[in-house]
């Protein structure tokens, strides 16, 4: 495994980062897809095995059990300071003031929830998991500065939101001499590739990491076109990812594939890498060879001419996650 700062920051990660979405104490008669406690296990055994000790995961992950399963998971196969332990904040946890959203009341409410279920006095990485027009940006990263100071997190982060979202937000926090970001958890793979317009050079401006989402595709990326999973008949995200305009992307994949002779997902996870804005992708696992294939992938360079096969059927498309 390589590791490589985020950003212009000091801080040191994994160029692969465990997606931590895939793992949740579900209800015995539910039919999501997450992961259980004995299910994900074994995926927590591999990512400390590979060398992967970049973790993030939300405090709205199927209802906060993610957090739970994976401060369990550091205490039982690692150690809490060999782990770069990331999660977020912004979505609806309970009815009430404090319960979703950006305002200072949600935010120092929601660290100290996110704290007692991972178990640590301390997250390495805070993220913002939206822009929240409802609340002045002040407040949000006076209150993101705050939580720094009281030694509850390291650093900040945000995701998803459009280039003048972030850069108003980056802009108050230096005026006032609060925390600014240092990463960017944004939707990019072959499939969605707006962030290269603005939010991409604006990090490099900024200084600040990009950890891209889905650089997989929900999957889409990483078997061929018609073949269909449990996860993408029942997450509502994969279904973004089954446009026919998609179709020459997901077959690029695959030829260039066969010719290699390794895995689509190593293609699809070795070209996100190549980027130079990004840090690390977010691999969300379900099976071992998930994560398995993703630390292939950082050893693998693509060349010149598979690049551009790669990019050619890309068309512009809206961005569809910041809502």
């Amino acid at each position: 495994m390589e590791y490589t700062r985020v950003g212009a920051s000091g801080l040191k990660v994994s160029r692969i980062a465990l997606g931590c979405m895939s793992f949740g104490q579900m209800p015995r008669d539910s039919d999501a897809w997450a992961l259980g406690p004995e299910e994900s296990a074994p995926l927590f055994r591999q990512a400390v095995e590979l060398g992967i000790t970049f973790w993030d995961t939300a405090n709205m992950y199927w209802a906060g059990s993610s957090e739970e399963l994976v401060g369990k998971a550091i205490k039982e196969y690692t150690r809490r300071e060999d782990v770069v332990l990331a999660t977020k904040v912004f979505f609806k946890m309970h009815d009430g003031p404090g319960g979703s959203g950006l305002s200072r009341k949600a935010i120092l409410e929601q660290i100290d929830a996110s704290l007692g279920r991972l178990g640590t006095d301390y997250v390495d990485l805070y993220q913002i998991h939206r822009f929240d027009p409802e609340t002045p940006v002040e407040e949000t990263m006076e209150a993101l500065h705050d939580v720094v100071r009281a030694g509850k997190v390291r650093y900040i982060g945000a995701s998803s939101m459009w280039a003048w979202q972030f850069a108003k937000m980056q802009h108050v926090a230096e005026v006032h001499g609060w925390t600014r970001f240092i990463s960017m958890q944004d939707q990019y793979n072959l499939m969605q590739r707006e962030e290269e317009r603005e939010m991409f050079g604006l990090l490099a401006d900024q200084g600040v990491g990009s950890l891209p989402w889905s650089p997989l595709a929900k999957g889409r990326l990483a078997r061929s076109w018609g073949e269909r999973t449990a996860r993408s008949e029942r997450d509502p995200m994969a279904a973004r990812y089954d446009a026919e305009r998609d179709r020459p992307i997901v077959e690029a994949v695959a030829r260039i594939a066969e010719e290699r002779g390794v895995p689509m997902a190593q293609i699809a996870l070795s070209w996100v890498l190549g980027k130079s804005a990004v840090t690390a992708p977010i691999v969300g696992p379900t099976k071992p060879h998930h994560l398995a294939d993703a630390a292939a992938a950082v050893d693998l360079e693509l060349t010149d001419d598979e690049v551009a096969a790669l990019e050619e059927p890309y068309t512009p498309r809206l961005p569809t996650a910041f809502s």
